[in-house]
């Protein structure tokens, strides 16, 4: 069985997703940030890094960082495209939330990875916010005249998801992004999204 370790509110939201989409048992795990357990001794044999997600698999192994969890689960679960080209469509939209759009928001969100100086943490907090705020209307006009990021439902969209949710948390005006706003509206139709929003308490 898969264990899906994860922090309310973090980019695990989007294997937290499909997992849930995919109907297979799985075991969610928890990893308490307030309690620093992802930093404890047991955390870091599973990640390094000490961050979410992991993926504990079948044959318990560790499997870390969304880009190598959500293609996994994609093709295990027949979320992931078969084409050639739609695959590579794939990877870009992963490597440009991963490369891109988190770190921006984790300049706000974690500027002491960036810097040693607490003095230039709100330099950082500020610059990180408009940034992100720039992805996410990036991503509405990726939306245009689309009903989801690929011809179908993949891993993709709990991806994208995960970034909303954070604009929402942060307050920024992301009520003004039409497109993103459907896209919202289309992925709350959905009962396993609507499951794992109500169990992380997401807001939306």
């Amino acid at each position: 069985m898969l264990t899906l370790y994860y922090a309310p509110g973090a980019c695990s939201l989007a294997a937290h997703i499909v997992l849930e989409e995919s109907g297979e048992r799985y075991t969610p795990r928890v990893v308490d940030f307030s309690k620093t357990e992802q930093r404890s001794e047991a955390y870091l044999k599973l990640n390094p890094l000490g961050r979410v997600p992991v993926l504990g698999l079948d044959n318990g192994q560790p499997l870390a960082e969304n880009t190598a969890i959500l293609p996994y689960l994609g093709k295990r679960f027949g979320l992931w495209p078969a084409d050639p080209l739609m695959e590579a469509k794939a990877l870009s939209l992963i490597g440009f939330f991963a490369t891109s759009v988190h770190p921006a928001y984790a300049h706000f969100s974690r500027p002491e990875r960036y810097a040693a100086d607490p003095a230039v943490f709100p330099v950082l907090k500020q610059r990180g916010l408009e940034t992100f705020h720039g992805c996410l209307k990036q991503i509405d006009g990726m939306l245009a005249d689309r009903t989801w990021f690929l011809d179908t439902y993949s891993v993709i969209d709990p991806y994208a998801f995960v970034f909303y949710t954070w604009g929402i948390r942060r307050e920024l005006p992301v009520r003004e992004l039409k497109n993103y706003i459907a896209f919202k509206d289309r992925m709350l139709e959905r009962a396993a999204v609507r499951r794992i929003v109500e169990a992380e308490n997401t807001p939306t």
